[in-house]
């Protein structure tokens, strides 16, 4: 008995050293995923960043007729533009580096204009011309309505916009909302500027303050 029973413990204890190995490489495969994973969020971040950081001084001006340009030139629109109707900002010495239509590559002869990218020597002069779209707010180019926005890269431009509804929400509040480059948000709460980067920070936040996690109730 006691021979068969030393026998059992010994194929018990190869098993658990098996269990324990196998639990070890499902470990390892684990962590190795995770790893992977997390370096292709960095990897994929580190690009968005970087796009981010060369549109930073371009301008889009969507809503310009295709083929105007053919005349005029792309440069000549956007100064005929500026002294049209931010006069204030005529003198100001802006240089533009280059100016092209965005390529559509989903869909080139499709009704809506492509957009036309205007790149600035310096990004103040960028975001001096955008200050002044947003205060008269209604730009037009020879009576079609025209918008002026910044350039970003497709994920940042997707992260704007998700914040969009909150930003309403916060305004309606009073608090002072805003989209800071290149897509976070801030705000005024308790006498305080708070600023988040993701709906994830902010819901952490949130958690913390039940008045105003009532007002983004169903947003985040």
């Amino acid at each position: 008995m006691q021979t068969e029973l030393r026998a059992v413990k010994t194929r018990m204890n190869n098993a658990e050293e098996r269990i324990s190995d196998m639990e070890d490489r499902i470990m390892a495969i684990t962590q190795s995923g995770q790893q992977t994973e997390n370096r292709i969020k960095t990897l994929e971040s580190n690009i968005r960043d970087l796009w981010d950081n060369i549109k930073r001084a371009n301008l889009h001006i969507i809503g310009i007729p295709e083929g105007v340009e053919k005349d005029k030139g792309m440069e000549n629109i956007f100064e005929e533009i500026i002294a049209g109707k931010f006069p204030n900002l005529k003198d100001t010495g802006f240089k533009i580096q280059e100016a092209q239509r965005a390529p559509n590559k989903l869909n080139p002869n499709g009704p809506t204009p492509r957009h036309i990218i205007i790149k600035m020597a310096k990004v103040s002069d960028k975001e001096r011309i955008l200050k002044a779209a947003r205060e008269k707010q209604n730009v037009t180019y020879k009576g079609t309505p025209i918008s002026l926005s910044a350039d970003f890269s497709t994920e940042t431009l997707q992260t704007r916009r998700e914040w969009q509804e909150i930003f309403k929400v916060l305004k309606g509040k009073n608090m002072q909302p805003r989209i800071l480059y290149p897509a976070r948000i801030s705000f005024q709460i308790e006498g305080e500027i708070r600023i988040f980067s993701n709906k994830q920070k902010l819901k952490e936040y949130s958690n913390t303050k039940p008045r105003f996690k009532e007002i983004l109730k169903g947003l985040l």
